[in-house]
Order: C-alpha cells, then structure tokens, then sequence
C-alpha cells in the first residue's frame, strides 16, 4: 500500500515538471489563422485583412498595418476586435503588387507579440500604367525658333522684325567710317599745306 503511495507521488511530480516549461510558452500570443493568408496570390484586390490569434485581443494593444512595395502605408481603419480575431478595412482599391501586412498584439502576461507577412494582388482585369505624355509642345516650339516660323508654318513676326531692324544700324555704321575717312583727309590735307609754307620760307 505504501509502495502505490510514493509511486503515485512521483507520477505526479513528473507530470508538474513535465508541465511547468510549457506554461510560459502557452501564455504568449500567436497568429493562427490570417485572411488573405500569407504569400497568397489574389486574383481580386482584397477590402479587409482579418487576423485571428490565439488568445483573446485587447483592443488597446492591437496594431494592424498594410503597405505597399514601397514602404507606404495604406490606408485602413482601425482595428475592430472581436475575441480572438483583429480587422481592418481597406479605405482604397489595392492596385496590382505585393503588400505587407504587419501586426503587433500583447499576450496576457504582457509580452508584446509582433510579426508580419506578405500577399501579392494580381488581378488581370486591372488597366495597365499609362505611360507619361511626351512633351510635344516644347518640341514644337524649339523647331519654330530654329527655322525662324511659329508652330502653325507662318513666319515668325520676331525674327522678321529682328532682320528688318539690323539695316538702319548697318547704314549708320557705314555713314560712321565715311565720315572718318572725311576727316582724316581734311587733317592729311592740312598738315601738307603747312609743311609747304614752312618749306617756302
């Protein structure tokens, strides 16, 4: 009777010792079970990522992000908690491309627990980036002044006017040189006359 007796005593301390490391581990809060789920492929862009986690949520202490490829956050709404399960809704249309959603929920002891994972938008109806206009009118402008006509083939009334206005400076400089020349003939003229005068004396 007394050998039952410490053999059922020593059952039971192995069981405790055998249960006791777990204890923490089972207090800590983990992702379960995530919509879309992780690396999916999504033909349709999704309007809700919805969360559920192994223990109860406390709504104060749960964060739910999505960002894009490049690191932008998109914009969702608040977290609604129920029990176990964290939701946020999309406020915009997911274009096509990989996102990342990110989540940061305590346990109940109090351990922060945090993580994230990703899921890609490929949706085959969804238009194709326009590709940005050419800056057509620039050109235009630039082949106008380099042939001396506007965009519509006319001649250009500055470059017209610019040509029209070279001729009276043109006139005036020529009259300019003639004159010198005038005057440099009078000057040559008269200091001969006077070497001659002094000559004769």
């Amino acid at each position: 009777m007394r050998t039952r007796s410490v053999t059922a005593l020593l059952a039971a301390v192995l069981t405790a010792l055998l249960l006791v490391p777990a204890t923490p581990a089972a207090a800590h809060n983990s992702l379960q079970e995530a919509t879309p789920a992780r690396d999916a492929r999504l033909t349709a862009a999704p309007t809700q990522v919805t969360l559920r986690f192994l223990q109860r949520l406390n709504p104060s202490f749960t964060t739910i992000t999505v960002s894009d490829a490049g690191q932008r956050t998109v914009p969702t709404s608040a977290p609604a908690v129920d029990g176990a399960t964290g939701t946020v809704t999309i406020d915009e249309p997911l274009g096509n491309g990989t996102y990342t959603v990110a989540y940061r929920v305590v346990s109940r002891d109090g351990h922060p627990v945090q993580g994230s994972y990703r899921f890609t938008v490929a949706d085959p109806a969804a238009p194709a980036p326009s590709a940005p206009a050419s800056p057509a009118a620039p050109a235009s402008s630039a082949a106008a002044a380099s042939t001396g006509t506007d965009a519509a083939g006319e001649p250009d009334a500055s470059v017209a006017r610019s040509g029209d206005d070279s001729r009276p400076v043109a006139l005036l400089a020529g009259g300019a040189v003639a004159g010198l020349l005038v005057v440099a003939g009078i000057v040559l003229l008269v200091a001969r006359r006077a070497r001659a005068r002094r000559t004769d004396h």
